[in-house]
């Protein structure tokens, strides 16, 4: 009950936000040299993403800004995924407090803003799951997305990272081939979907395609975010990769995400994680 209502405030700073007319932009200002004394913003960092105690939600709003961060019971079980969730937080509040910072005693047009919700969806024994969804802004047209996923090994007490499940580069010249495969299908389906005249439609498609052959080139960086999918015997039956914004697709196109079957993956996967697969 206390994180209903914990999340139905956060919804109500985030829809004053909203309201506020709030457009956001793609990149805060440039590192500078640091700020001579902490602001309203930085200590409420500091108390969201300090080094001890268990992350606290935040909501906060101010004529400068407003932040919505709000984070899954239980994370406390693993002190290191604890730390790789309050660095990453961490680094949007100091890029907010930045840019908030560089306003010195100007107004924006619109409070600047950093939205973030931390989710949990898989905790076993062998593998936690943690999800960030948000976004950050700092003026223009729209915000900078926030997309990450932590995949936590309890019992390694470690982070596993895309280059360790697939160290062979031709892994990812395979599971890149599936994944840009599906991605064009959608594509496709999205221009059929919208009706366009065939020049559009091609003109689209190929755009798409375009955006895809980069943001899947075979690097593990291009598949860094991903979530495993678990079967009915509590082993990896697919991964879902998960693709922000303007990776893969325009802006418009929003996060789109790809579940690669295990058939695909286990050739290529590490010997060491091989026994979280199903067969």
């Amino acid at each position: 009950m206390v994180r209903a209502c914990k999340q139905m405030q956060l919804s109500g700073v985030l829809a004053l936000s909203l309201l506020a007319g709030c457009q956001r932009a793609p990149d805060a200002p440039a590192a500078t040299e640091p700020a001579a004394a902490p602001t309203d913003a930085a200590a409420t960092a500091a108390a969201a993403t300090g080094v001890d105690g268990p992350l606290q939600d935040v909501m906060e709003r101010t004529p400068a800004y407003v932040v919505g961060v709000s984070f899954p019971p239980g994370l406390e079980r693993y002190p290191g995924l604890v730390k790789v969730v309050r660095d990453y937080v961490g680094a949007a509040r100091a890029e907010l407090t930045q840019a908030v910072d560089g306003l010195g005693n100007d107004k924006p047009s619109a409070p600047y803003e950093l939205s973030l919700n931390v989710e949990k969806p898989l905790d076993t024994s062998a593998l936690v799951v943690v999800s960030a969804e948000g976004s950050q802004y700092t003026g223009g047209a729209h915000g900078q997305p926030l997309v990450a996923r932590f995949v936590w090994l309890p019992q390694q007490q470690r982070l596993l990272t895309s280059e360790a499940l697939v160290p062979n580069a031709q892994g990812w010249v395979e599971i890149g081939r599936y994944v840009s495969a599906q991605l064009h299908a959608a594509a496709e389906a999205r221009a059929v979907a919208d009706k366009l005249e065939p020049q559009e439609h091609a003109s689209l498609v190929a755009s798409a395609d375009k955006m895809i052959a980069e943001g899947t080139a075979p690097k593990a960086e291009n598949f860094s975010q991903f979530q495993p999918l678990l079967d009915a015997s509590g082993k990896i039956g697919a991964v879902r990769f998960v693709f922000p914004p303007y990776q893969v697709g325009p802006y418009s196109d929003g996060t789109q995400t790809v579940d690669v079957p295990v058939s695909v993956l286990l050739p290529w996967v590490a010997p060491d994680y091989a026994e979280l697969f199903a067969r």
